[in-house]
């Protein structure tokens, strides 16, 4: 029996959920679940930049499907037995969104084609979200006109056809993006709005899309990359950033409207201060060097500091004694350390340190890293070990 999977259910009725076939092969794959064809089949596979559905068939979960050859496969979880009838269900939820992401990215491609005469490039239905590759630079006010229009034409509630026109006709047809296809082409058509080749799954109408949020864009490879949600999974994710905007609210004590200029102010200020704290560490430094009389070593303990700070309280030290290390603890019995000397070499004493204590880290003048061990240990090895 051929393999070739003859009815493809989902291109007859995007919204059917359920379906007898019989199993006509099922193997075992290399990660341990089962690739199953059938005599037809409503599951999309992955393709064109669009996710597989998922689902289940009988009790196998349907994980993933694929289309190789013109083989529909279904990889799931468990076997079946070839021969058997079965009935497969679609995760419909998951259709529905993969078909509202998908028509709202043909809207938003189109206007941007029609309007600013760029060309999709890249496509991709992500986890988090969907993202179009465009050949040329929007800028802020773009994205914003583009969304509106976009949303304009859900309002709109238009047909979204499926055509398969010959080959002849498709070469006359006007259409986004002009593949060079034979054998039977199928077109998506929004009248005024887009027209494209594409195999994946629609609504029928502009309105089930629900809304389309271009959630933000970047420059990328010398052209634009737009980040958008569509439907459902653009509700999720507005209603998920409004929780946050309104906890930051109440944290803040701001209007929503006003955390960003608020969060802006809160952050200079944060910068100020911790100018304000390197001043006073750099004196604080100072004044711990000017009361430690001369001497061959110095080994400081100190809390709370940070990889910079452990220099410079080095080099301030470092005017009292031939060879300095300063240590801050950074979790339980590792320290991170500043080893340095104004007048020695200390590659031959950083070196001992960390053989001793599984030191990592180096430099020249002031060497820097971390040790693993106790204070006691570290600091009297330090003491009595030859430079």
């Amino acid at each position: 029996m051929s393999l070739l999977s003859k009815e493809k259910l989902f291109y007859s009725d995007v919204y059917q959920k359920g379906f007898n076939a019989v199993v006509i092969n099922c193997d075992k794959s290399i990660n341990g679940n089962f690739i199953v064809v059938l005599d037809k089949t409503a599951f999309y596979p992955e393709g064109g930049g669009q996710p597989s559905d998922i689902g289940k068939i009988d009790n196998a979960r349907v994980l993933t499907v694929f289309e190789k050859d013109g083989i529909i496969f279904h990889e799931t979880d468990i076997p079946l037995t070839i021969g058997d009838n079965v009935y497969g269900e679609i995760d419909f939820s998951h259709r529905m969104s993969n078909m509202q992401n998908h028509s709202g990215e043909h809207i938003v491609s189109g206007i941007i084609k029609s309007r600013l005469g760029y060309d999709n490039v890249g496509f991709h239905m992500g986890s988090e979200f969907i993202t179009i590759d465009i050949n040329g630079t929007l800028s802020d006010q773009d994205i914003d006109e583009i969304e509106l229009l976009a949303n304009e034409v859900v309002f709109k509630n238009l047909d979204i056809e499926i055509l398969f026109p010959s080959e002849s006709d498709y070469k006359k047809m006007t259409c986004r993006s002009k593949k060079e296809l034979s054998g039977e082409i199928r077109v998506v058509q929004i009248k005024g709005v887009d027209t494209c080749a594409c195999c994946g799954t629609h609504v029928a109408r502009t309105g089930e899309i629900g809304i389309i949020k271009l959630i933000s864009h970047q420059r990328y490879k010398g052209g634009t990359r737009i980040s958008m949600l569509c439907g459902k999974r653009a509700l999720f994710d507005y209603s998920n950033k409004n929780k946050n905007v309104y906890k930051i609210s109440g944290l803040l004590s701001s209007k929503p409207n006003e955390i960003a200029i608020n969060t802006e102010n809160m952050l200079n200020e944060n910068s100020l201060l911790k100018y304000k704290l390197v001043e006073h560490k750099l004196k604080l430094f100072k004044c711990m060097a000017d009361s430690t009389p001369q001497c061959e070593k110095i080994c400081v303990f100190e809390e709370d500091l940070n990889p910079t700070e452990l220099k410079q309280l080095c080099q301030s030290l470092c005017e009292k004694a031939a060879f300095v290390l300063v240590l801050s603890e950074s979790s339980e019995s590792v320290y991170k350390y500043a080893l340095g000397s104004l007048t020695s070499d200390i590659s031959t004493l950083g070196k001992l340190l960390n053989e001793k204590f599984d030191g990592r880290g180096g430099g020249k003048g002031i060497m820097q890293g971390s040790f693993t061990g106790c204070r006691e240990e570290i600091e009297e090895f330090f003491y009595a070990a030859d430079q």
